[in-house]
């Protein structure tokens, strides 16, 4: 029975329930029909009004940001008036009309970049510690540095002046390097013969350092003559000279020669005694005097052989007799006589009263106050 009452108790309770929210749902259809007003449905409403919200904000933002951007024109404005009225303008129209187009203002920008680093670059120049310390010195005496400025600059002007001359003998140079190198190429074949022929006659000159015996041609053909001479001269002398003198024809200088080329025409005596040569300087006057008569009749002969056979037919041999002892003297004749009788007539020119006796044929000049006589005898 309980039981029955609770169910009872509890239908009821959820009727009342439910009549509260069919009256609590009329309610709220009433007001969302009220808040929908004359859209479709409730959803298009808010999407509405959420739009009009949305342009309402940024009706409210542009109208914020048109009182800020009043502003801030106002302000620049009167910034724009400030700078005008600085830079020296009247008004805004003529600062307006001093723009400049934009290259210009790009140029002008570069010109000003270019001044900013030349200022930066003086700036850093000036601050040189050399430079300031410079700075804080004394004034220079500028009329000295004047003085000295015009001595440098005439100074310049004569070193300008001579360097002028010396361009212009530097040209004068060149040309005559040219005309010299032409005239080297002409000169040096002739150069080239010249030192030739000077090779040549230094040779035969007897001065070239190839010429060991400094013998002139000359004096080569001469020596070669000499030395059929000696030869000859030598059976003579040394039968006059009793088997002790020889002569020897020497390459070397002759006697008494000074010269730098007299070789080929040398004489040297071959002394039996001594067993050495001699220099025939060192002879004594009886001596020189058989070696000289050897000589000329040596010369003689090779004459006589050079000239076909034709013979010398006289010979004088005048004084050197008194310096010859008396077996020189006698060795002396013998060779004269042997002269005489191979058909020569030999005059002798003396005054040795001795060879009175060996000459038969004289002639004697006698001096007399009222001159000379003269007298033959053994004719």
């Amino acid at each position: 029975m309980i039981t029955g009452k609770l169910e009872r108790f509890t239908l009821a309770a959820r009727r009342t329930h439910a009549d509260k929210l069919a009256a609590e749902a009329e309610r709220l259809a009433a007001r969302l029909d009220e808040a929908r007003g004359d859209d479709p449905s409730l959803t298009h409403r808010l999407d509405r009004l959420a739009d009009e919200a949305e342009l309402l904000r940024e009706a409210a933002e542009a109208a914020r940001e048109e009182r800020v951007t009043a502003a801030e024109l106002e302000a620049a404005r009167t910034r724009a008036l400030a700078a005008v009225a600085e830079a020296g303008f009247r008004s805004a129209d003529d600062a307006r009309s001093a723009v400049r187009p934009p290259a210009e203002q790009e140029e002008k920008a570069a010109r000003l970049r270019e001044l900013d680093e030349e200022r930066a670059a003086v700036t850093a120049m000036l601050a040189d510690p050399e430079l300031v310390a410079a700075a804080a010195e004394p004034e220079p005496d500028l009329d000295g540095l004047r003085r000295d400025h015009d001595a440098a600059d005439e100074a310049h002007a004569g070193l300008r002046s001579a360097l002028h001359g010396a361009e212009a003998r530097r040209e004068r140079l060149a040309v005559l390097r040219a005309e010299l190198e032409g005239c080297l190429d002409r000169w040096l074949p002739a150069a080239e013969r010249h030192r030739l022929t000077e090779r040549m006659a230094a040779l035969t000159g007897g001065n070239s350092t190839d010429n060991r015996w400094n013998m002139r041609l000359s004096s080569y053909v001469l020596g070669e003559r000499l030395r059929q001479v000696v030869a000859a001269a030598n059976e003579r002398l040394d039968h006059m000279s009793g088997g002790r003198y020889l002569l020897e024809h020497n390459l070397g200088r002759s006697a008494g020669d000074r010269s730098r080329s007299g070789g080929g025409l040398g004489l040297r005596i071959l002394d039996g005694w001594t067993g050495v040569d001699r220099d025939p300087a060192t002879l004594s006057g009886g001596e020189s005097f058989i070696t000289s008569l050897a000589l000329a009749l040596g010369l003689a002969d090779v004459v006589t052989a050079e000239a076909g056979g034709v013979e010398i037919g006289t010979l004088f041999v005048d004084e050197g007799f008194g310096t010859l002892d008396e077996d020189t003297l006698d060795g002396v004749l013998d060779i004269l006589d042997g002269l005489r009788d191979g058909g020569r007539a030999v005059g002798i020119v003396s005054h040795v009263a001795e060879l009175r006796t060996r000459v038969p044929a004289q002639l004697r000049v006698r001096k007399e106050r009222r001159g000379s006589t003269l007298s033959v005898t053994g004719v």
